[in-house]
Parts: C-alpha cells; sequence; structure tokens
C-alpha cells in the first residue's frame, strides 16, 4: 500500500510538473482531462452565418467551463422562421453568428455548481436538456414572476452576437450553456428527440393561447378559427385540441397544410385560393360554421393583408389573438370602427413566450401524445448540420412542416 501511495504520489507530481513547465500550452486543462475520460474532444464545430444565405462550417476550441456552466452535446435543432429571416435579410444585424435556438440535447460536463434545472429539477451528466432564454441584464426574474413578462427581456441562445466562446447556438456539435449570462434550462430527459425539438416552437403557441383566455372568449364549444397552416398555425389546432375546443377552421392557400391540420384537431378547412375577394373569403369561413362567425381568432402568419382581413372572419364581441409578427412585416390597414370599435373585438397581441409557458409545454405535448394527435409528424425533414444551407433553402420553400438539424434519423422524418 505504501509503495503503491508512492507510485500515485510521483505520477501526480510529474503530470503536475507538465502543465506548470514550460512546454507550450495545449487545450485547457479541464476539456483535455474530459477529452480522456468521456470521450469529449477538443474542438467543437458550428454553423457560422457569415453572411446572407451562407453558412461555414468552422471549428472552435472547446473552452474550459465555470463552475455555473455546462456543456451540452447537441442531437438537434429545429429551423425556425427567424432563422430564414436572419439567413436571408439579418434584420437584427447579428452577422456573423451562430444560429439555432430550438434545440436539445445531453449534458456531457457540467461546473461543480449546477445542481437543477430553471424548475428546481435534478441534472446529471447525461440528462437531455432544453435551453430557454438569458436574463444576463435582468436578473431579478424567477420562474414565479415571469407569468408577465415574456423573453422580449432577454436573449436566446441562438440570437446572440458571436464572442470568444463562439458555441452560442444549437446549430452545432456542442454548445455551452453560461450561468454568467443567467442562462435558464429544463431537463427534458423524458421525451423523444422529436418532442424536444418541437418544445420551442409550441411554447410560442403555448403562450398565445394563454394569452387568448385573458379574454374569458375561448370555451369548449367556441368556434375558432386559426389563419396560417405553417407549423405556428398547426401547433395552435393541436393546442386547442388538447384543451376540448372541437369546433375548429383553418385558412390557408397550401392544400397539404390544410389537410394534416385535420390530423391535429380541425374539424373544417377554406383554401384562400379557392375564394376571390375578402368578402367571399369570410363567407366560406362562416359557411364552415353553419352560417355563424367564429367566436375567436387566431392569426398565425407574417402578412398584413392576413390580419386586415381576419377582423371579417369574428362575431360582434369575439376575440382575436396576433401572433404572426415576430419581425416587422410592415403595416395593415384596417377601418377601427368597423372592425375593432362596432364589432367590440377583444384584441391581445403575443410575443414568443414565458419561462412558465416552456414548462407547460412539457405537459401538452405529453397529453397531445396521449389523445392520438400526431404533434411529432410536424417534423416532416432533417439534415446534417453540413448541409445546413440546402435545408435552409429547403424549409425556405416550403417543401417541408418543420425542418431540423439533427446529428441521427429520426423516426417518421424524411432524412437528407
Amino acid at each position: 500500500m505504501d509503495m503503491n501511495a508512492q507510485n500515485i504520489e510521483e505520477i501526480v507530481r510529474q503530470v503536475l510538473a507538465g502543465m506548470t513547465g514550460s512546454a507550450p500550452a495545449a487545450a485547457p486543462a479541464a476539456p483535455a482531462a474530459a477529452a480522456a475520460s468521456n470521450g469529449i474532444p477538443k474542438v467543437a464545430h458550428v454553423a457560422m452565418l457569415t453572411g446572407l444565405e451562407h453558412y461555414e462550417i468552422k471549428e472552435f476550441p472547446i473552452p474550459e467551463l465555470a463552475d455555473d456552466d455546462l456543456l451540452v452535446r447537441v442531437e438537434g435543432c429545429g429551423i425556425c422562421g427567424t432563422d430564414q429571416h436572419e439567413f436571408k435579410k439579418d434584420p437584427f444585424g447579428l452577422i456573423p453568428l451562430v444560429l439555432g435556438h430550438e434545440g436539445t440535447g445531453e449534458i456531457v460536463a457540467m461546473g461543480k455548481n449546477v445542481k437543477k434545472d430553471s424548475a428546481g429539477k435534478d441534472v446529471k451528466v447525461g440528462d437531455k436538456i432544453v435551453t430557454c432564454m438569458m436574463f444576463q441584464d435582468d436578473p431579478e426574474i424567477t420562474m414565479f414572476d415571469l407569468n408577465k413578462q415574456n423573453v422580449g427581456a432577454a436573449d436566446v441562445y441562438g440570437l446572440i452576437p458571436d464572442d470568444e466562446t463562439h458555441l452560442n447556438g444549437w446549430f452545432a456539435d456542442y454548445i455551452v450553456i453560461k450561468g454568467s449570462r443567467g442562462s435558464t434550462f429544463f431537463n427534458v430527459s423524458d421525451m423523444d428527440l422529436a418532442s424536444r425539438i418541437l418544445i420551442e416552437p409550441a411554447a410560442v403557441l403555448i403562450h398565445a393561447v394563454e394569452r387568448a383566455k385573458t379574454t374569458g372568449i375561448l370555451r369548449f364549444n367556441s368556434r375558432v378559427v386559426v389563419q396560417g397552416c405553417g407549423p405556428i398555425g398547426l401547433f395552435c389546432v393541436a393546442i386547442l385540441r388538447t384543451m376540448g375546443i372541437e369546433n375548429i377552421t383553418t385558412v390557408d392557400g397550401n392544400a397539404q397544410r390544410l389537410e394534416f391540420s385535420k390530423k391535429l384537431g380541425a374539424t373544417q378547412t377554406v383554401n384562400f385560393m379557392e375564394h376571390k375577394g375578402i368578402e367571399n373569403l369570410a363567407g366560406a369561413v362562416e359557411a364552415s360554421f353553419g352560417g355563424h362567425l367564429a367566436d375567436f381568432a387566431f392569426q398565425c402568419t407574417g402578412s398584413p393583408i392576413a390580419h386586415a382581413n381576419i377582423y371579417k372572419f369574428i362575431r360582434n364581441g369575439g376575440g382575436l389573438c396576433e401572433l404572426g409578427f415576430f419581425i416587422n412585416n410592415g403595416d395593415a390597414t384596417i377601418n377601427p370602427h368597423f372592425d375593432l370599435c362596432s364589432k367590440e373585438i377583444n384584441l391581445v397581441g403575443s410575443w414568443v413566450y414565458t419561462l412558465r409557458d416552456y414548462a407547460t409545454t412539457f405537459d401538452f405535448l405529453k397529453r397531445a401524445k396521449a389523445i392520438g394527435l400526431p404533434v411529432n409528424d410536424l417534423l416532416t425533414d432533417t439534415f446534417p448540420l453540413e448541409k445546413i444551407n440546402e435545408a435552409h433553402e429547403y424549409a425556405l420553400a416550403q417543401k417541408g412542416l418543420k425542418v431540423a438539424i439533427t446529428f441521427g434519423a429520426i423516426d417518421g422524418s424524411k432524412n437528407h
């Protein structure tokens, strides 16, 4: 035993001498040790948006973790409409950056202070997580006072400027979650990969429906119209159906998406390509409800014309939730007398989500599955990281519903 102890001490001395000697420094000590014991590489690969419509795969060292940080091996990340806006136009002026905020992955290393997630659930290496928002500029915000404050006061991974770490977005094989940024994250190890990728867009609609409920109009027997059948509108349908609302009409110009909305709970569909003029279109919506206008409407497109039209679908005293304008897509022309005042429309706006909405979203996705709604079928196409430019072009062409970057195949999705 004494001889073994001496041998160990000698080995430790040799290691320390090598770390502090005159030899050239290599990778930081913590990641290098991790690479030896846990298979963590010394470098990570990211898809850096370096110009309009152009990603480059770049390689960066994995930094040493601080005591409140996490290193996550990425398993997948959905392509959001916001990513597509950045890809095409850079409306936020963020280039160069690593995009991707609909991501999920596995914890492979963690600082000594990391014990629980943002809901108080224990976390350990090997757990699957999603990130929510960062409150570096407002650290006093907690889980319990976010009921009335949304992500507008915070940042999210995948939409922050590049810095010396570089591993700031989910379009990568590794991401560093920094405690110093006021990061929030959730342990979702009990959910499959497709569901985890869909959490962030679903949370947008959970928030919208919660906003809509404040009007007091949404009930089991409400007639609800959902305008726009992209992933956002389709999630809206699924959430309404999970709540028990059964009289739902969807409006879109894509027959395939309208048909899919029925699988998620829509009972009637209206293809606006088949109706010329707003009066005819409003008449078709009214006919879908058996001669009644909608009690409530959700406007899920970024089209100013669509916003102007939707008031015509709603009854006097009805409600409207506008959630389609994440960015400035221009002004909409309405007549305040006819569209709002004389009809006494209850109008609410919705923008992104709160931290509490994220927690609610987990229960929604589980409940939707339990009642047989094929929510995971929204994830139609997956691409590897090296094909991210192709993936964005594919998504912009609306060839699929939800397109994602993944590091492996997902059952039910087309893998490119």
